[in-house]
């Protein structure tokens, strides 16, 4: 007798498709001015030129605050009050006494902590997560552990008896507006300078909240001028005769700009620039981990930073899968309002950036690249791109070499770890790279080889104020965070 054959059961299935509810984070509590000037010598005052411009929100297009322009004779004032205060009393100041000031500034960055994540999102377009997790918290870690050390230079620095430089001029980007103000900021204070600070023209508005915060503060008159503009604004800074110390941040091609322009002063020179890096992923990794890591590296970031892993090297045994988990993890990412707390990704910080990065998406579709983007819906107001991967991508491709600061991963394969560090190596930047195996050797073999100055293992884009950073090659030189950012702003006897 036949027995009837079993049905074998059916899959189960499931809508896995589904939308969270908004979760936007309110902005009641956000106190905007209409109107700002320049910070000088402690007070607000009008630019010489009676020029402003607008800085507006890159996800809804809308203006949000009129900003002033500082010409050369604005400039000229700031770096004047700068000065005065420095040979009259910062430089004079015992350090115990110039950390209680920056200590306090740390305070109340903490405590303004939830208006300063949402300005930083509304005036650049990063997710609030980033702004609030990230950028705020670390911002006021850099002025809390750099006042420690206000009182302990000589520890630090042993036999070499430090003194401060004068006046600094500092000049940050819009990617990380308030993170960068105090990574400069900070240090310079700490060791007995004073400053003038130039923000980005695009997201100006955290670095005038900070100005407030100082004036609340007590902190002398003079000692932090923060004055806003463009790049004439930026250049009247680097030329003025009476700075010190330029410390800037921003692309490759205004550092050079600014290295000529330094050559043959006595101007000391800290450069944090462009960047390229490698992300490498070995067979042996936990591939989960590594994905979740190069989404973060790249896409959480919307690759707005320097040391995004813009270069992801796979060993060619786990490409396919790599690659497979790359699509499925990008499909789940939400493009959107940065200020809704669901959102990954939010909005490019302008017009014009949004415009390269699509320049160098259609250069690489040009160059043969395959291109894979995620197939989310993006709001029809504001500056938006879908994080993309460009697979079939070789050593010469532009989108390979060339920084595009923005959503944008090229991939490649290797066998062999010589072929790997030679093709990562490959590159006119070296500011950072990550390394993913479950072998200690390999990863000690790889950080003696790559040639980058922070090199992350098993983790990617992580930033602590003990820690330094910085490049070399076309990436720049000096360090920034840890003892080694006191030293860029000491000269020893």
């Amino acid at each position: 007798m036949q027995l009837p054959k079993k049905k074998t059961p059916k899959a189960l299935k499931f809508n896995a498709t589904f939308t969270y509810a908004p979760a936007p984070e309110s902005k009641s509590h956000v106190k905007l001015q209409e109107q700002y000037g320049l910070f000088i010598n402690g007070k607000f005052e009008k630019p010489n030129s009676g020029k402003y411009f607008e800085t507006i929100n890159p996800a809804t297009e809308e203006k949000l605050a009129m900003v002033a322009d500082a010409n050369a004779k604005d400039v000229d004032k700031a770096v004047k009050a700068a000065r005065t205060a420095y040979d009259k009393v910062w430089s004079k100041m015992p350090g115990k006494e110039r950390a209680k000031y920056i200590f306090r500034i740390s305070r109340m960055l903490q405590e303004k902590a939830r208006e300063l994540s949402v300005l930083e999102t509304m005036d650049g377009g990063k997710p609030i997560r980033e702004s609030r997790d990230i950028d705020i918290p670390l911002a006021a870690n850099h002025f809390f552990y750099y006042a420690g050390w206000a009182d302990k230079l000589d520890y630090a620095f042993p036999n070499q008896q430090p003194k401060s430089l004068g006046v600094a001029g500092q000049i940050i980007p819009w990617n990380f507006p308030l993170l960068m103000a105090a990574w400069k900021i900070a240090p310079a204070l700490a060791t007995g300078n004073t400053i003038v600070l130039k923000p980005a023209e695009t997201t100006p508005l955290t670095a005038l909240k900070l100005a407030e915060i100082i004036q609340e503060s007590g902190l002398p008159e003079g000692v932090v001028n923060i004055i806003t503009g463009a790049g004439a604004t930026g250049a009247a800074l680097v030329q003025h005769p009476g700075i010190d110390k330029i410390a800037f941040t921003g692309s490759t091609d205004v550092g050079k700009l600014i290295q000529r322009a330094t050559a043959g002063t006595n101007k000391r020179l800290t450069l944090e620039l462009g960047g390229k890096a490698a992300n490498i992923i070995f067979e042996d990794a936990p591939l989960d981990q590594a994905v979740e890591g190069i989404i973060n590296g790249i896409f959480f970031n919307q690759g707005h930073v320097c040391c995004a892993g813009s270069r992801l090297f796979v060993q060619e045994s786990v490409y396919q899968k790599v690659i497979r988990k790359l699509k499925d993890r990008i499909e789940t990412l939400i493009v959107g309002d940065p200020l809704d707390k669901n959102t990954d990704i939010g909005a490019i910080n302008s017009k014009q950036q949004l415009d390269t990065i699509k320049k160098y998406i259609s250069i690489g579709i040009k160059e043969g690249g395959e291109i894979h983007e995620s197939s989310c819906a993006i709001p029809k107001k504001g500056f938006y791109c879908r994080p993309t991967l460009f697979t079939n991508v070789s050593q010469s491709h532009r989108i390979a070499r060339e920084e595009i600061f923005g959503p944008v991963l090229a991939i490649q394969t290797f066998r062999t770890d010589d072929e790997v560090i030679e093709k990562a190596n490959n590159t006119a930047y070296g500011l950072s790279a990550g390394v993913w195996t479950d072998k200690g050797s390999k990863i000690f073999n790889m950080t003696s080889k790559l040639r980058a100055g922070v090199i992350w293992a098993n983790t990617f884009n992580k930033f602590d104020p003990t820690s330094p950073f910085g490049g070399y090659k076309e990436s720049g030189f000096g360090r920034e965070g840890g003892v080694q950012g006191l030293s860029a702003y000491l000269k020893s006897f």
